[in-house]
């Protein structure tokens, strides 16, 4: 039979919740997997709480959700710390992304999974890592990013530094994981040894650090990383400038680019003039080439008229889209970098789709999110060999718990 996707095959137990797990697994399933998200009682997944909801149907726990199998579980109880050791026999990967710790009260450390099944792969995804002073304390993406040294290069130098308003970090941790996941899988196939993997969102943070760290390194301090706002502290032109119907984004840091970006707007100067053509020193002159670009955008037709232009001259640009805007852009449409799904309760919405293409495995597999505890029976009379007794007798003692959304 042929495989469905790059995954197919695969037994993943996932028990992981907010977005940083929830994403390798997402990935996960897109890819083929089979996924077993273990819920808690009472109401599992936090994001089935989440900020849109339609009869009691949570947007954001589909979202992060779509192709798994929900069994809700009381994971303090005897009963349900055996039932995870039992899962554990029967995966290829388990992930989690508790606080360090945690998951060894579940009876679930790496020493006793590893002894259960010798070929698993197992991820514990945290704020800071398994180990380090910090390991200990509570975080989220934001936490993270403030420690990476990432908040302080957002916003404007004058002002507080700011946040995105994205999951930057949960998400770029969850494809490390991914990342890291499958080359483990791979080193098991050629070994046939399984292994445990640390990873954190602090450590994804900083490893995004494009130039940062190595200037600050190699000047011995002189040189300091500044938060820059709308513009690159060092790298001139680069950044968002003021157009005549809004804002555009524009990058000209390669010499060409520089040179196309100057004849375009008519000012050839710019590219004989010995302060403006070194790319070291132009970021001295920073605020007078953005008044000249600001001024001879401001002089199109349009903004789309002199993203044009710019683009016909090879000069790297972009109109800066709002989501909504970015949702119906035809190139993310077509791409299925913006997706149709349609959900048994919401109905048919918008989410992101799978940023990882296969030439194998074209098409999208039509995934569907798990109501909680869904899956209960299936997994415990299929995967686990419990009878149907049991599980009804597991239901009336509260350690499993089903609902309809």
């Amino acid at each position: 039979m042929e495989p469905q996707h790059i995954l197919d095959g695969y037994r993943v137990l996932d028990i992981t919740h907010h977005i940083a797990g929830p994403t390798v697994t997402r990935l996960m399933a897109e890819m083929g997997a089979e996924v077993i998200k273990v819920e808690m009682l009472p109401y599992g997944d936090p994001t089935r709480l989440g900020e849109f909801r339609r009869d009691k149907r949570s947007g954001l726990n589909i979202q992060h959700n779509r192709g798994k199998k929900s069994i809700c579980l009381d994971v303090k109880s005897d009963k349900g710390k055996q039932i995870l050791k039992e899962l554990v026999k029967e995966c290829d990967v388990l992930l989690e992304n508790f606080a360090p710790g945690v998951v060894a009260r579940l009876g679930l450390d790496w020493e006793t999974v590893k002894s259960l099944n010798p070929k698993i792969i197992m991820c514990s995804i945290s704020s800071f890592g398994q180990t380090g002073p910090l390991a200990s304390l509570p975080g989220f993406d934001y936490i993270a990013q403030a420690y990476a040294g990432v908040t302080d290069m957002i916003g404007e130098p004058d002002s507080a530094p700011s946040i995105p308003g994205l999951a930057l970090g949960d998400v770029g941790t969850g494809v490390h994981a991914t990342c890291a996941i499958g080359y483990a899988l791979l080193h098991r196939e050629r070994t046939g040894k399984g292994q445990y993997l640390d990873i954190s969102l602090l450590d994804s943070y900083f490893h995004s650090h494009e130039m940062n760290v190595e200037a600050i390194s190699l000047s011995k301090g002189k040189t300091t990383p500044q938060r820059a706002g709308a513009h690159h502290y060092a790298i001139v032109p680069a950044g968002v400038f003021r157009a005549k119907d809004g804002h555009i984004l524009i990058i000209a840091n390669m010499q060409r680019h520089w040179e196309n970006l100057c004849g375009v707007i008519n000012r050839e100067e710019l590219f004989t003039e010995e302060r403006f053509t070194d790319p070291k020193t132009r970021p001295n002159a920073k605020d007078e080439i953005i008044a000249i670009i600001e001024q001879w955008l401001q002089e199109q037709e349009s903004d789309e008229a002199a993203i044009a232009i710019l683009q016909e001259a090879h000069v790297p640009v972009a109109p800066v889209l709002s989501v909504g805007e970015a949702m119906k852009h035809p190139h993310l449409v077509e791409r299925g970098t913006v997706r149709t799904i349609n959900d048994r309760i919401l109905g048919e919405f918008q989410i992101p789709g799978n940023p990882l293409r296969y030439s194998e495995f074209p098409e999208p597999l039509p995934l569907e999110a798990p109501f909680l505890g869904e899956h209960n029976k299936e997994i415990l009379t299929e995967i686990l060999s419990y009878n149907d007794d049991e599980v009804t007798a597991m239901e009336s003692d509260g350690i499993l718990r089903q609902t309809t959304y």
